[in-house]
């Protein structure tokens, strides 16, 4: 048995060793067949020749699709020289003592030599980032925070509102089954969420009533269109593009969800309804001039019948032949021409055509909803035009424009990459007819096919997302969900309820707003002219990254340049600048243009003091100091010559505990 024991190690050894026949001594290491080293040594030693005499001279090419494709060669050939050269020093120093019969120096060098070649080969089996969901780490913007590229758009160039109420959704919704999922009136407060829509209609453009916002909203967009300084004219169409990806497979024969159909986020029918209610009864829009749906999907019932109550008009828009709908068909004209001219995603093919209901509108309404996706990274404003073109197949094409182009497979990291979304983004059809972004925040999730998940960051603190976001500017909307979906989504948690994907983190997941914004970002031998007009596209908006992820505060905010404003109005969110639930402290309009209203209650007769202070803490005006009775309360405040943002501060007497709430407010 012994000897058994020892013939069989003694073959194991033959492997790496050769052996003195006369002596039975090792003698050398066993050498490989020099063969089976020239592909490998051919590989590495070209790519690592390639990426010096390409990077060196000009650093940037290093996010070039070739350079991303010899630098992991490169680096794993000079990883590989390195550690397998050190270890074979270490291994014959190892072989050295065992002949001179140093068994313990032996054995040390040895298991440092196993060490190293050990962590050689586990550097070597480990995948390439790209194949994950986190790719390379946490999200770097090459231009760091603050610094604005491009054009700012809007009424108010560059404002991004961001409404926040946790009471607009249900915190024990569990989303388990379709008898407890996020779309029910029971999981969703519709009247929360048409006050968050007026508050931010309102606060995007500076008015004090939502006829005066509305009116200020399509006079920009036909002044910006060549149509004159006018507002809605009775007659003009719109359509309003949702997100129904559930429904891609169509809603025949009468539009009900299956049982078995799982729960994915799908834009939600309380942010619609906000949205025609506004439509119909503030801005004056006749109902039969409204058009709703996903062409390239339908419409559950889950989302008609809940609009066809109040609003049975409205043309609820199908391809297909669905009870109640109204069908929608294919345009015989091209509505796009995509900038890469198949150099990327092929040739024509029927994304190139979108529905006639969509293409004659004379106002488009984006309503995405805010979710990581699988290929594109994010999935907003212009990932929701996916959706918008005819092709029977689906948008299969144009993933080969997104950042990864196959099925679980390798990303196009980096900068300078043809991006489909930037043509989706400026078409004369899509976004560039677009009224107004306006993002159903309500619920989020990391990945497009799952139900939504609670963040665990500030403001919302294991809580829904309760958000609305609102702008007049594509890029800078975009830029501000991107921020917000990055400050939650560092980690990969594939375990979790739903997991937790980190595809916002990848290198270049914002590469599409910086071509968007500046022409100076666009690849070569690319010309971005979605319209095939001859004249390349100008800039769409304006594109930077917050400061940090405490205050998210953008270069206008700071006064430190002209790009992106964030305006947030959180209401009873745990946060250092405001503490106001909603019926406490109000304030409309916010932003305070000439003057504003002031309301709040008080639960029983007290003392009450209203001030509003300064950021630097300083008290600018005592609004009231004197005793109140127990209801509702209003004033008029006319905050003079103050500019900028300033914190209304109650304070309320007569409780076990003085009571003191704060609401942030800015005064244009």
């Amino acid at each position: 048995m012994q000897n058994n024991m020892k013939k069989a190690f003694r073959q194991r050894l033959l492997r790496f060793f050769e052996f003195d026949p006369e002596t039975g001594k090792t003698s050398s290491f066993r050498k490989p067949g020099f063969f089976s080293f020239i592909p490998f040594l051919a590989v590495g030693t070209t790519s690592l020749l390639w990426f010096l005499v390409r990077v060196i001279p000009k650093p940037s090419r290093a996010t070039y699709p070739c350079m991303k494709v010899a630098m992991p060669l490169a680096y794993s050939f000079i990883t590989w020289l390195v550690t397998m050269t050190a270890s074979v020093l270490i291994f014959k120093k190892a072989l050295t003592h065992f002949r001179n019969n140093r068994y313990k120096y032996a054995f040390l060098f040895l298991l440092i030599g196993i060490m190293i070649s050990a962590g050689t080969l586990i550097y070597q089996a480990v995948p390439s980032a790209a194949m994950t969901s986190s790719g390379i780490g946490l999200f770097v913007d090459p231009l760091g925070p603050n610094v604005p590229i491009g054009t700012p758009k809007g009424v108010y160039p560059g404002r991004v509102v961001w409404i926040y109420d946790p009471d607009a959704t249900n915190k024990n919704c569990t989303n388990s089954s379709h008898s407890d999922a996020y779309w029910l009136p029971k999981n969703c407060d519709q009247a929360v969420v048409d006050k968050m829509f007026s508050n931010g209609i309102k606060s995007l453009t500076g008015k004090e009533t939502h006829a005066e916002a509305w009116d200020a909203v399509f006079r920009y967009f036909n002044i910006n269109h060549g149509k004159g300084d006018t507002g809605y004219v009775s007659g003009e169409t719109l359509f309003i593009k949702i997100n129904a990806v559930t429904a891609w497979s169509g809603a025949e024969p009468d539009g009900e969800m299956p049982s078995y159909k799982e729960i994915e986020y799908d834009t939600s029918p309380q942010a619609i309804m906000a949205l025609l209610r506004q439509l119909v009864n503030q801005a004056g829009i006749p109902q039969q001039y409204i058009y709703i749906g996903d062409p390239m999907c339908d419409i559950w019932n889950t989302l008609y019948d809940y609009f066809y109550a109040e609003f049975p008009n409205i043309k609820y828009a199908s391809k297909r032949n669905v009870t109640n709908r109204t069908k929608i068909t294919a345009s015989t004209v091209k509505g796009i021409t995509y900038s890469d001219k198949g150099t990327v995603m092929g040739e024509d093919t029927e994304t190139n055509y979108f529905f006639t209901a969509m293409m004659d509108a004379d106002y488009l309404l984006n309503v995405p909803v805010m979710k990581g996706h699988r290929w594109g990274g994010v999935t907003f404003f212009a990932k929701n035009h996916f959706g918008s073109n005819t092709c029977p197949e689906g948008s299969w094409r144009l993933h080969e424009g997104l950042m990864r182009t196959v099925e679980n497979g390798p990303v196009r990291t980096g900068y300078r990459l043809y991006r489909v979304f930037v043509d989706l983004m400026a078409c004369k059809y899509l976004g560039g007819n677009t009224l107004l972004y306006y993002m159903d925040a309500l619920w989020s999730t990391s990945y497009e096919h799952q139900k939504p998940q609670k963040y665990q960051t500030p403001p919302f603190n294991n809580d829904w997302t309760s958000s609305l976001m609102f702008s007049l500017d594509p890029v800078a909307i975009e830029s501000v969900c991107l921020d917000i979906m990055q400050k939650e989504f560092t980690e990969e948690d594939l375990g979790a309820n739903p997991p937790r994907y980190t595809f916002v983190q990848w290198e270049g997941v914002d590469d599409y707003l910086h071509q968007a914004a500046s022409s100076e970002w666009w690849p070569e031998g690319i010309t971005y002219d979605p319209d095939n007009s001859g004249t390349p596209i100008s800039s769409l908006g304006v594109h930077e990254h917050w400061n940090n992820t405490v205050d998210m505060q953008y270069s206008r905010n700071l006064a430190t340049g002209e790009g992106i404003e964030l305006i947030k109005i959180f209401t009873g969110a745990t946060a250092v600048e405001e503490n106001a639930p909603d019926n406490t402290l109000e304030v409309f309009p916010n932003p305070v243009t000439t003057h504003a209203i002031i309301r709040f209650h008080l639960d029983k007769n007290t003392t009450v003091k209203l001030e509003a202070y300064s950021l630097d803490g300083k008290r600018i005006q005592t609004l009231l100091d004197e005793p109140m009775k127990a209801g509702d309360h209003s004033i008029e405040w006319y905050p003079g010559n103050q500019k900028g943002i300033c914190i209304l501060k109650l304070s309320i007497k007569g409780y076990p505990l003085p009571q003191e709430y704060l609401k942030k407010i800015e005064v244009m």
